[in-house]
């Protein structure tokens, strides 16, 4: 009998070691993930030439077995200005695919249309999708508004900002027609965070917007900021 006990407790030993394991595997898999936000603008005569070559660069970014999302977005007031919000299996990934040759081609044919230099600006995941759905394509994506905001924190607020930010990840997502609702930090600012959203329709995003939870954070962020508040709505390239 003793001898069962100690095999059996043996065998529970392991399976929590083995489970710990798996745990500590998915949880660093998540925290490995890497997030680049492009900005791209161009000419205003160039838009639609922009536009195909950014679609194009996009379905070729998707098939690249390291990438696990690759949003081509353009801006909906100015249309000249464009988005990729990029998810990768790790930095290793996103660095080379940034230095692969289908991104060096991309920038070769897309330098003569711009109005200014591409901005691209690794990042972080905060508060992000579990890793099952982070490269999930929303259904019913026609017609979503896409969001994209920068966030500039003086620096001795960082922390505060952060936690404020993240408060209204939850409630964000319960909102009707909420998408995706993400937090990222940009790798080489800390106190610099970029929020991701999408949103069914313009309607669901205002009704968000007037939300008890965000004007209590625009009104906790405005002392903290170190720039405006800088959201920029988006439709996907398709």
């Amino acid at each position: 009998m003793l001898g069962y006990i100690i095999r059996m407790a043996n065998v529970a030993a392991a399976a929590a070691l083995a489970t710990g394991v798996m745990t500590m595997s998915t949880a660093h898999a998540q925290d490995a993930f890497a997030y680049v936000v492009t900005y791209i603008e161009t000419m205003p005569a160039a838009e639609k030439q922009a536009s195909d070559l950014i679609r194009s660069y996009a379905a070729a970014g998707r098939d690249a077995a390291s990438n696990l999302r690759f949003d081509a977005l353009q801006r909906i007031d100015r249309p000249n200005q464009f988005a990729l919000v990029t998810a990768w299996k790790d930095q290793k990934a996103a660095e080379a695919y940034s230095a692969a040759d289908a991104t060096k081609q991309f920038r070769d044919k897309l330098q003569p249309l711009l109005s200014a230099p591409v901005d691209e600006r690794p990042h972080t995941g905060l508060e992000v999708a579990s890793n099952e759905v982070v490269g999930a394509i929303p259904r019913d994506r026609k017609g979503a508004i896409y969001v994209v905001t920068h966030v500039d924190l003086i620096p001795p607020k960082k922390d505060d900002g952060i936690a404020a930010l993240k408060e209204v990840i939850t409630p964000s997502r319960a909102d009707s027609g909420n998408l995706r609702y993400e937090l990222l930090q940009q790798a080489s600012r800390p106190n610099h965070l970029t929020l991701v959203e999408i949103w069914r329709d313009r309607q669901a995003l205002e009704a968000h917007e007037v939300s008890a939870h965000i004007r209590k954070l625009r009104d906790t962020l405005l002392p903290m900021g170190g720039a405006l508040y800088d959201q920029r709505l988006y439709s996907a390239v398709e």
